[in-house]
C-alpha cells in the first residue's frame, strides 16, 4: 500500500490525471470503517487540505479545507456564538478512531445529529465545494451564498457519496446562531409505542422541539432551545400538552445528554456487537424494533423522533442482516460497525431498487467512468 498526499489542488489534479490506478480517498482517516471495504490498495490522502479559508459571521458562511478538523471549526464558530446546525456526530469512540474527524469526512458520509429533525440533514447546510474528479479535472460547485439556484445542485449530490464521485478539497457550509440556552423534558416509564406517539405529538406542537429521542428503560427526551424565557414557556406548554409527569434537565445536563445520544454513547461498551443504523418512518419505529429484537439478541434506542433506530446485535455470521432488512418494508439499514468477516459478506448499505441502482450507476459513470475513487465502498462488487 502506498499513501500519496498532494499539497495543493493542482498537484492533486495532475496526480489523478497521470495515473490510471484506483484510490481509497481519505481525509484524516477516521471513517474508513464506514461503508463496504474499498477495493483499492493505494490511499489518496487529502490531509493537507485544511484550514478555514473564508469565515463571514455576518453572512453565516464558512469555507474550509476538507481535512479541517471538526474541533477547529466548532471552536471558531463558538467564539462568534455560531454552530454547524446539523450537529455533526463524533463516531470516534464507536469506530475506534483517534479524533472526531474532519469537515470533509462528515459531509462525504452525510452524517447528521439529533437536530436533523428540526434543522435538516447535512446536505441542507452544504452550499458548495471545490474538488477534483477521477479524471483529474478541477471543479467548483455552488457558491458562498445561501440562495444559490443556478444549475444542478452538485453539493447535495456529493454530500453522502462517501468520496465515490469527487475528491473534495474545500467545502462551503451555512452556519447558524448557537441557541442561548437549552432544556430537555424527560418522560420516564414509557414503552416504545407510547414514546413514538409522545414524540410525534411533541414535534407537531408549537413547542418547537429541536430533538426527540427514546432510550428504552431510561426515558424519552425532548429538547427545547432558544432564549431562556421562551424555553421556559414552551417547556410548560409542552408538559401540559403531553399530560404526563415530567422531569427537566438544565442547560449543562441537557447538552451532555444530547452529545451522548449524538455520538451513540449507549453502545460504546458493546465492543463485540455489530452496530446498525436504520432510517425508518417514525410511526413504524416501535413495530420494526419489536420485530427485530424478538428474533435477535439485540438492544436498541431511537433518535430523530423515532425515525432513526440504532441497533447493537450480538455477533452472528451475517450480523443480523437477514432479520433486520426483512423487517423494513421501506427505509434503509446501514451496517456501521462489524468484524471484518461480516463486512466482507454483508453489504453495508441496503441494496437499491433496480431503477434507483441504474440511476446511481449512471451518476457514478459520469463522475468516475473508470471506477477509481473508493471502488466498491457503496456497491459491493
Amino acid at each position: 500500500m502506498t499513501i500519496t498526499a498532494p499539497k495543493d489542488e493542482a498537484e492533486l489534479a495532475a496526480l489523478v490525471k497521470a495515473t490510471g490506478q484506483a484510490f481509497r480517498i481519505e481525509g484524516l482517516g477516521t471513517k474508513t470503517a464506514l461503508g463496504n471495504p474499498v477495493a483499492a490498495r493505494d490511499v489518496l490522502s487529502l490531509r493537507h487540505f485544511k484550514g478555514i479559508e473564508v469565515y463571514e459571521p455576518e453572512e453565516l458562511i464558512l469555507e474550509a479545507g476538507a481535512a479541517t478538523p471538526l474541533k477547529v471549526l466548532e471552536k471558531t464558530l463558538a467564539g462568534k456564538g455560531q454552530m454547524l446546525a446539523f450537529e455533526p456526530p463524533d463516531y470516534s469512540s464507536l469506530l475506534g478512531a483517534t479524533s472526531p474527524g474532519s469537515l470533509g469526512g462528515v459531509v462525504a458520509c452525510g452524517l447528521s445529529g439529533p437536530r436533523r429533525v428540526r434543522a435538516g440533514a447535512a446536505r441542507d447546510h452544504v452550499l458548495g465545494f471545490s474538488g477534483v474528479t477521477a479524471e483529474g479535472v478541477r471543479m467548483r460547485a455552488g457558491a458562498r451564498v445561501v440562495k444559490n439556484v443556478t444549475g444542478y445542485d452538485l453539493a447535495k449530490l456529493a454530500t453522502g457519496s462517501y468520496g465515490t464521485l469527487v475528491a473534495m478539497t474545500s467545502i462551503i457550509v451555512k452556519v447558524l446562531p448557537r441557541p442561548e440556552t437549552e432544556e430537555t423534558v424527560v418522560l420516564r416509564g414509557v414503552d416504545d409505542g407510547t414514546a413514538m406517539r409522545l414524540m410525534s405529538e411533541a414535534m407537531q406542537s408549537a413547542a418547537d422541539v429541536s430533538a426527540a429521542a427514546h432510550l428504552p428503560g431510561e426515558g424519552t427526551y425532548l429538547r427545547l432551545e432558544g432564549i431562556g424565557p421562551s424555553v421556559a414557556a414552551r417547556r410548560d406548554r409542552l408538559v401540559k400538552l403531553l399530560q404526563r409527569d415530567a422531569g427537566v434537565l438544565g442547560d449543562r445536563e441537557s447538552a451532555k445528554l444530547w452529545g451522548e445520544i449524538r455520538d451513540v454513547k449507549p453502545f460504546w461498551s458493546l465492543n463485540t456487537s455489530c452496530i446498525w443504523r436504520l432510517g425508518v418512518t417514525p410511526t413504524d419505529g416501535a413495530k420494526i424494533a419489536s420485530a427485530i429484537t424478538g428474533q435477535l439478541d439485540a438492544v436498541h434506542f431511537f433518535d430523530w423522533a423515532g425515525g432513526l433506530i440504532w441497533l447493537a446485535v450480538a455477533n452472528r455470521d451475517d450480523g443480523g442482516e437477514a432479520v433486520i432488512r426483512s423487517a423494513l418494508a421501506s427505509g434503509h439499514a446501514t451496517l456501521v460497525r462489524a468484524p471484518a468477516s461480516v463486512r466482507e459478506r454483508v453489504s453495508a448499505f441496503t441494496p437499491q431498487a433496480p431503477a434507483l441502482a441504474a440511476l446511481a450507476a449512471r451518476v457514478k459513470a459520469a463522475f468516475d467512468p473508470g471506477n477509481r475513487f473508493n471502488p466498491g465502498l457503496m456497491v459491493k462488487g
